[in-house]
């Protein structure tokens, strides 16, 4: 296996980004589907780390009450 070195000049980077994601949209849309769902339940998965971060702890018996529909 050979392994190939690519060296890109700072100003050729967003022009073969934008190249690259069109071709993606065009030929593979569902491989963009798949990258953008997952990046937004990313961000949903963080947003609700923050938010558990910022609640009050609750006792291990609130939790099993809550869960088993006792709330």
């Amino acid at each position: 296996m050979t392994l190939m070195t690519v060296s890109l000049d700072e100003g050729e980077v967003p022009a073969l980004l934008k190249e690259i994601l069109l071709e993606l949209i065009e030929d593979r849309p569902d491989i963009l589907h798949d990258i953008v769902l997952e990046a937004i339940e990313d961000a949903g998965l963080l947003a609700a780390i923050h938010e558990g971060e910022a609640s009050e702890l609750m006792d291990r018996a609130e939790i099993d009450a809550i869960l088993s529909g006792q709330s």
